[in-house]
């Protein structure tokens, strides 16, 4: 039988030449072989076993395809947390795990531990609503998904993770409209790449990730507008609007939603120096 050493490097040159990440081959590993990195380099000059070495290769043979490695898989984590993904749902990215975290720095500045309510438009996986509820207790979490799909795995995602987060079915947010839900925060990572661009992108992306969960229209700001238009009446009083937006889109998005008569309050960029978050205040 080959060494991991072996294994690994053959796997990197693959993915490599298929124009995929070569981080992607390690990460298999670790998570077929329940290794964490400091054990796999342990093991580096130890054969695989084979029925782990038979794992592996299909899994390497997919992600040649294009296929990514959350539906290799079956789940991503984020934030520290594992949430099962398929073609139903977009898989989260790191970027909105700050979407997360500027939304409970909010919490922590603004409303010091009072119970309040939330809402997650267009949830997909349910990640953003599931970890939020994760971290805080105090947020009453409402999710919602046009998808009834994506709604069953969000669910499922829930109960996995012993959240408490209600969803509901519908566009947008006009589920929490006709159920008269008013909420403190609006939270919303919703689809944002122009339609033109979308044939441009990763193949693990076009043609994994469901279309509806990335055309924003032909500017990329359909959704926005969309959420803009009903967020006023959906927000209590001095209630709080959380965005994550693409790239080049945030002031964009700014203006949308004052037009609606929300007050911008901050912009804040990732990690990578991006303006990926837009708050707004009621």
């Amino acid at each position: 039988m080959p060494t991991y050493r072996k294994v690994l490097q053959q796997a990197r040159q693959r993915l490599y030449e298929a124009g995929q990440g070569e981080q992607a081959a390690q990460l298999l590993m670790l998570e077929l072989a329940s290794l964490d990195a400091h054990n796999l380099y342990m093991e580096y000059d130890e054969e695989v076993p084979g029925e782990l070495l038979e794992r592996f290769e299909q899994g390497i043979c997919r992600m040649e395809k294009g296929e990514p490695l959350g539906h290799v898989l079956g789940f991503e984590w984020f934030y520290g947390y594992r949430f099962a993904v398929n073609e139903d749902v977009l898989i989260p990215r790191p970027e909105t795990e700050e979407l997360v975290a500027n939304v409970l720095a909010a919490y922590d500045e603004y409303f010091a531990d009072q119970k309040v309510t939330c809402c997650d438009i267009g949830t997909g996986s349910g990640a953003i609503a599931i970890t939020l509820k994760k971290e805080e207790d105090n947020l009453q979490m409402f999710a919602s998904d046009i998808s009834e799909d994506a709604i069953t795995v969000a669910k499922q995602n829930a109960a996995n993770n012993e959240a408490k987060v209600t969803f509901l079915v519908g566009d947008m947010c006009e589920p929490f409209i006709e159920n008269k839900i008013q909420v403190d925060i609006l939270i919303s990572n919703p689809p944002y790449i122009p339609v033109a661009d979308i044939p441009a992108l990763a193949p693990e992306v076009k043609d994994y990730d469901p279309l509806s969960a990335l055309d924003g229209g032909a500017d990329g700001l359909d959704h926005y507008r969309q959420i803009a238009s009903l967020a006023p009446a959906l927000l209590k009083t001095g209630g709080w609007v959380v965005l994550e937006v693409g790239v080049g889109q945030a002031e964009d998005v700014s203006r949308i939603f004052a037009g609606s008569g929300l007050q911008p309050f901050k912009i804040v960029p990732d990690l990578a120096g991006i303006d990926r978050c837009v708050i707004l205040k009621k």
